[in-house]
């Protein structure tokens, strides 16, 4: 375990009972976003080949130097 790791948890040990699930919530939340960002990533990534055909063409070249 990590020293960060070890800070977060005593830290989590002093808090009153009734802020644990707050606590719980928030590191929901956090995981939540991170999935949700690398669902992102990964559906880009996945069209990207898709899309290449589209976006990479003579009319669209000015689009590319924004």
């Amino acid at each position: 375990m990590s020293a960060t790791e070890q800070v977060l948890i005593e830290k989590i040990r002093q808090l009153p009972p009734q802020r644990l699930a707050e606590v719980e919530d928030f590191v929901d939340f956090l995981r939540t976003r991170e999935d949700d960002q690398r669902l992102t990533q990964a559906a880009a990534r996945a069209s990207e080949a898709s899309f290449s055909a589209v976006w990479n063409n003579d009319e669209d070249a000015a689009y590319d130097r924004l």
